[in-house]
């Protein structure tokens, strides 16, 4: 008997050339073409790119893929400009696409939201009466005051406003209700969303929303320096500054012929770069810091491959960089919250508890010094973060998990 099912699949942003929202966007619709037809529903604005990456890179699996592409007119949509007002967008494009698929009768057996990703703003798919699938969705925490304080005050007031905006949501949303108990199965990106949802067990799988493919792992590549590596945007949610902070800490406890082997490479662009920077000058650590600005994504898997360990004490609910470090067999450091945290136990890396600032940093640097001065636990905690990958980050994981889902509506 035939179990191939046809999915209506609604991604807003996808790039295959992207990462990011936009690359777990395409890599959620091959997964489902792995095992089932797939009307993928996108923005226009998408097309030209996801043609040239299938004209350049053939693959079977497009044979189950639909694209249909769909945007509103610009006489809604002309005050749009890049990010600027694209949550407001997209919540107009959720709402006018249900009556845009009525008109082109589409025939289907499941719809399945894929992104954005926000566990706080609604999907209408449900209108269309047939099984939905929401997700994955989640949301970033509240960062914790004592890590906003080195930034400007604008960026607490940016974060405390959008929070109350997802409370609001989450309180008083009459579409996000019904969007939760219309859906016959949610993703959660981690345990903190069925929680805020008020999700039944019966009906939710805790699954992360990043994933990666396998990107080029050695075992066993010798390392010429003691390399840490971080990766994303220079923005206060990243915490950059309590990498380099710790760092800093770290090289603190060395002597002067340890310190020349030691390197951070912070990969990345954004405010507060400057700043940034500067932090590293104010302590000392100047020529021990390389700062480069986004770069092709191949190069990007060199860095992963010369590295030690990844270093990254961001406060997200995500965090894409993560599961690419795991895929490579770095150990992973950071913050033990729902983000980051959740991807990794303690066989693979160290998740530091949230805590006043000076103790975050000077624990932070103490998981440094661990895997500087003891070989055997680092070679034991990058096979462990390797099978980590294998097991949970792989991009076949998702695929399988989605078809078990789909089998079951």
């Amino acid at each position: 008997m035939d179990k191939t099912k046809t999915i209506l699949a609604t991604a807003y942003a996808v790039n295959p050339y992207k990462g990011s929202e936009d690359g777990m966007g395409w890599n959620f619709i091959l997964q489902i073409a792995r095992n089932n037809k797939v009307i993928a529903i996108t923005r226009e604005n998408n097309e030209k790119d996801i043609m040239r990456y299938m004209r350049e890179f053939p693959n079977e699996v497009y044979n189950n893929i639909q694209f249909q592409y769909f945007d509103l007119p610009y006489w809604q949509r002309f005050w749009k400009k890049g990010g600027r007002g694209a949550m407001l967008y997209y919540l107009l494009w959720q709402r006018q696409l249900v009556s845009w698929v009525k008109k082109l009768n589409i025939h289907f057996d499941i719809s399945h939201n894929l992104n954005f990703h926000n566990d706080w703003t609604p999907s209408f798919l449900w209108k269309l009466k047939k099984p939905v699938v929401w997700g994955p969705v989640g949301h970033h925490p509240k960062i914790p005051a004592q890590y906003l304080k080195p930034y400007h005050k604008k960026y607490w007031i940016k974060d405390r406003l959008t929070w109350l905006t997802k409370l609001f949501f989450w309180k008083y949303s009459r579409s996000l209700n019904k969007t939760i108990s219309n859906s016959d199965h949610i993703l959660c990106m981690n345990n903190s969303v069925p929680e805020t949802l008020k999700i039944e067990e019966s009906n939710h799988t805790i699954m992360p929303s990043v994933a990666t493919e396998d990107l080029g792992y050695a075992e066993g590549k010798e390392k010429h320096k003691f390399r840490l590596l971080s990766a994303g945007r220079l923005i206060p949610l990243k915490g950059f500054d309590l990498t380099i902070n710790s760092f800093a800490e770290f090289l603190n406890n060395l002597d002067h012929k340890k310190r020349n082997d030691c390197e951070l490479l912070i990969v990345g662009k954004g405010p507060e770069k400057e700043k940034l920077m500067k932090l590293c000058v104010d302590l000392g650590i100047e020529n021990h810091v390389v700062f480069i600005d986004w770069i092709e994504r191949s190069k990007l898997m060199e860095h992963y491959r010369e590295s030690s360990a990844f270093v990254f004490p961001s406060h997200e609910g995500a965090g894409m960089v993560v599961a690419e470090a795991l895929s490579f067999g770095l150990p992973i450091i950071c913050l033990d919250n729902c983000g980051p945290g959740q991807f990794i136990d303690n066989t693979c890396g160290y998740a530091v508890p949230v805590q006043e600032y000076r103790s975050t940093v000077i624990q932070l640097s103490e998981s440094i010094l661990d895997i500087f001065n003891n070989p055997e636990k680092k070679r034991s905690l990058s096979k462990n973060a390797r099978s980590r990958y294998e097991d949970l980050f792989h991009w076949d994981k998702r695929g399988d998990s989605l078809m078990e889902i789909y089998s079951k509506l």
